[in-house]
């Protein structure tokens, strides 16, 4: 039988709560998902189990508070940035500045990203966050321009192949490093070839 769980109303059991989603976040991140347990994270938090099992079913309940809170951190940057838009666009400076804060994303924020995304392909809840997040960027920046009034065919083909290439492309930056690939002239096409996509 699962425990009774409770959602935190005070601002003191707010504060805990998050220590909780916090210390999962740095263990996950120096650890991976499966080298940390509730007892690790708890004593991270500075709190008995108890009181983990207090806010959460077990260590998958925190898993998914730590996706959460791992999404608004990368993710809400590129939101505001898509926010902020107006007419003229400047494509080629636009795409050079997402792929710079992609691969910047990617670094800062490389152990934690290996751990959740590692478990993407295993667990059916992180895996529709991805998808989820995906969604959700892509109708954004959608809607964006049609609130802009910007005529692009096929926007949310186009502006999902887009996501695909330049977080491909990050990704590979980061955490592959082919020595036989040259990163510049790579980064270089994948910068035409988004561009290409917008200014037809």
């Amino acid at each position: 039988m699962k425990n009774v769980v409770r959602q935190p109303r005070q601002e003191r059991s707010i504060e805990k709560k998050n220590k909780i989603i916090e210390a999962g976040y740095s263990l996950f991140s120096e650890v991976g998902y499966y080298g940390t347990n509730t007892a690790e994270i708890a004593k991270r938090a500075g709190v008995s189990t108890g009181i983990v099992y207090g806010y959460f079913q077990d260590k998958r309940d925190i898993l998914i508070c730590v996706l959460e809170l791992y999404i608004n951190k990368v993710f809400d940057p590129f939101l505001k940035l898509f926010d902020k838009l107006a007419l003229p666009i400047d494509f080629d400076t636009l795409i050079k500045k997402i792929i710079d804060m992609c691969i910047k994303t990617h670094k800062n924020n490389r152990k934690i990203h290996e751990a959740l995304h590692s478990l993407s392909g295993s667990d059916e809840a992180v895996n529709a966050q991805f998808i989820d997040l995906e969604d959700k960027i892509t109708l954004k920046i959608a809607e964006k321009f049609t609130h802009l009034g910007l005529s692009v065919e096929n926007a949310v083909e186009k502006i999902h192949l887009a996501m695909d290439l330049i977080q491909s492309f990050s990704h590979e930056y980061v955490f592959d490093k082919h020595e036989y690939i040259d990163y510049f002239i790579m980064r270089s096409m994948v910068e035409k070839t988004v561009i290409g996509l917008f200014k037809d």
